[in-house]
């Protein structure tokens, strides 16, 4: 646990008491302040006393007396479509909010750094897409280099769960636009921004506000280094305000889109080999055609942004591509759950956009795409370039109809459910096929997130293999 700092002897109220509030409860108070709780759930506020944390109804009139701020889990819209009707009243009483990102960045650093040899480094992962394989690549890489590392955030551990640093060790963060848009702090040694793709609209008010928001990791703080993805408009114009000129080595660019050039630090991956150039000069390659657990050019692209940070942290090439052939990939992104007959089936259930599908799609050859759920404004339309890999489609849940309107040329049936779809899917698959769950929808329609989706064709999958 990481003890908050600045609050020791003061009243804090935390908002929201799901994993990373009841953390930040329990590290205010190991911080020395009095951590004031609240949840509009009955569950989880039983969860939080269960826990011996007080309970305190921020709804009340005088319920923000003394309060020195309130702190919010990300969930919780503090400004658009409009802020939740706690933090307005906080905001109207002066109270300062703040998430645990930026009580992370305040209360990471130790007296006990002082006898440290090597200081500990902070790596940042945002953007749209690939952030949470980008930053377990990054964890994995290091680990296997022998490195110490905790990965945290939006994936593995909450930030104020981790372990005080070790010597020399890097904590590496996922970092949601959720997280970043309110944090107070945000001061990473290095900060990666994968791309850039319209999501959570509705929630920073637009995309100018959805981009600030990531932005925000960069404008704060200052990271001594910055990874940039540049196939965006938005990377670019970040790449750009970061840098003093062209020889700027801070900001390393990276592309799958096309080969760099100049003066600067570039990694970029073409035709399945990450080349890594400086000075104009190319200093390593690496092939990722053979790296099982990142297939894909969007795979392609988290590689450039991994190996970019590793390198930046003194890694070895030949280092960092050894460990790649040893990555397995997360769960329900682009995971090759099982195989036989030449048949493979692969779960993308994280893709619930149509441009992580797009990634997905565009991984595979002779496809059997499951697909559907709970689609979002345009559906699939804007995928009908990217079908040409698809054989059939095998539709599910609430939007399966729509879904076959805008498909075009490609076969389909409507499946209804998983199970369907499986069966359907398996039956008509042959040798070189893949069997690709990627969905390009929420999944809410049908599981209470894409995480119990993907574990649900997993597991019909495994288990058709074993009767086959």
């Amino acid at each position: 646990m990481i003890p908050v700092k600045g609050f020791d002897g003061r009243k804090v109220a935390v908002l929201g008491l799901g994993r990373s509030g009841l953390a930040t409860a329990h590290a205010l108070e190991a911080g020395g302040a009095e951590a004031l709780c609240w949840d509009d759930g009955q569950e989880a506020r039983e969860r939080a006393e269960g826990q011996g944390l007080i309970l305190h109804d921020l709804n009340k009139g005088n319920a923000w007396e003394d309060v020195a701020a309130l702190i919010v889990s990300p969930g919780i819209p503090h400004l658009y479509p409009e802020p939740n009707k706690l933090i307005a009243r906080a905001m109207e009483a002066g109270v300062p909010v703040d998430n645990d990102i930026g009580l992370f960045f305040r209360s990471f650093a130790d007296q006990e750094w002082d006898n440290f040899d090597t200081l500990p480094r902070i790596v940042a992962v945002t953007g749209s897409n690939g952030k949470s394989t980008t930053s377990a690549l990054i964890h994995h890489v290091l680990e296997h280099a022998g490195k110490p590392t905790q990965l945290a955030g939006n994936i593995g551990r909450g930030v104020l769960d981790i372990d005080p640093a070790h010597d020399g060790e890097v904590v590496v963060l996922e970092l949601s636009s959720y997280q970043t848009d309110l944090a107070r702090s945000l001061t990473p040694d290095i900060a990666v921004f994968t791309n850039l793709s319209p999501d959570h609209l509705d929630r920073h008010g637009g995309m100018g506000g959805y981009f600030a928001a990531k932005r925000r990791l960069f404008a704060e703080g200052g990271p001594d280094r910055a990874v940039i993805g540049v196939d965006e408009a938005e990377g670019a114009y970040l790449a750009g305000q970061l840098s003093e000129g062209a020889v700027d080595d801070r900001v390393i660019r990276i592309s799958v889109e096309r080969k760099l050039t100049g003066p600067g630090w570039q990694v970029f991956a073409r035709k399945g080999f990450l080349s890594e150039y400086r000075k104009g000069r190319q200093i390593a390659s690496v092939d990722l055609r053979a790296v099982k657990g990142l297939p894909g050019s969007h795979n392609h692209q988290n590689a450039c942004a991994a190996y970019a940070v590793c390198r930046s942290i003194g890694l070895a090439p030949k280092v960092i591509e050894a460990a790649f052939h040893a990555f397995k990939g997360l769960p329900h992104r682009s995971q090759l759950v099982g195989e036989k007959d030449g048949v493979a089936f692969v779960n993308d259930s994280k893709a619930t956009n149509v441009d992580s599908a797009r990634a997905a799609l565009g991984a595979f050859d002779n496809i059997r795409w499951i697909a559907g759920g709970l689609g979002k404004d345009g559906g699939i339309e804007s995928l009908s370039d990217t079908l040409g890999n698809v054989t059939k489609a095998y539709l599910i849940g609430h939007s399966a109809r729509e879904f076959a309107l805008q498909l075009g040329d490609v076969p389909y049936e409507i499946c209804e459910t998983m199970e369907n779809a499986v069966a359907a899917a398996a039956k008509d698959a042959q040798s070189g096929d893949t069997v690709l769950l990627a969905p390009a929808a929420a999944s809410f329609d049908q599981y209470p997130d894409f995480e119990k989706r993907g574990e649900d064709f997993t597991r019909l999958v495994q288990d058709r293999l074993q009767d086959m």
